[in-house]
């Protein structure tokens, strides 16, 4: 569901209340007229903007996955490559974003394709860094759906590399996690690799 279209109950119309206050309290102290006409709106459209990106707080990730697994009897690896996802650098509340790819081993059960990319929402639609992302989708969907293994390659761009700091504006970040099979079976992670460049 979209920002726009939400609708929130009262607790959370009341925690994004006091959200817009502290957001119109900053910019102030940033040196901001608040009552000038471009930012009457803006605390609480940026209060909406921060609950709906951070909406992984309040989602259940292994209850999306428990909700679409299905018998199949093969054991082939299956991949999804290029998964978007966008979230917020948990050091300085600036957004890193890029594309994940999981590739994982059924063992009696697969699991509903969508549901992988909304694992990888709940995850990232939090205060983080990338390297723990990559590590909690792959361990959430081993111990969840109760397959063989998993293995998951992300990249990103951080705006905190770009915006400030060093400002390295080409740089990129890769993560890899792995759990399961794919621990032992060396083979088994660079089938992965050749697989993502061949797909």
């Amino acid at each position: 569901m979209s920002e726009t279209s939400h609708q929130y109950t009262a607790e959370e119309s009341k925690k994004i209340e006091a959200i817009a206050g502290h957001m119109k309290a900053i910019m102030e102290l940033l040196g901001e007229d608040t009552a000038r006409e471009g930012l009457i709106k803006t605390p609480m459209r940026s209060a909406r903007a921060l609950w709906y990106l951070t909406s992984g707080y309040r989602t259940d990730a292994s209850e999306i996955i428990s909700k679409a697994l299905f018998t199949h009897e093969g054991s082939q690896m299956v991949i999804v490559k290029d998964i978007e996802y966008y979230s917020m650098c948990e050091h300085h509340i600036l957004p890193f974003f890029g594309k994940i790819s999981i590739g994982y081993i059924p063992d009696g059960k697969i699991i509903g394709l969508s549901k992988l990319a909304r694992v990888v929402n709940t995850y990232a639609r939090r205060l983080q860094v990338q390297e723990r992302l990559t590590a909690q989708v792959c361990n959430e969907i081993f111990h969840t759906a109760g397959v063989k293994g998993v293995i998951a390659v992300s990249n990103a761009h951080h705006m905190c590399m770009k915006m400030r700091g060093v400002e390295k504006q080409e740089s990129t970040t890769s993560t890899v996690d792995f759990v399961g099979v794919f621990e032992t079976d060396s083979a088994l992670r660079q089938e992965f690799f050749n697989s993502l460049k061949a797909l």
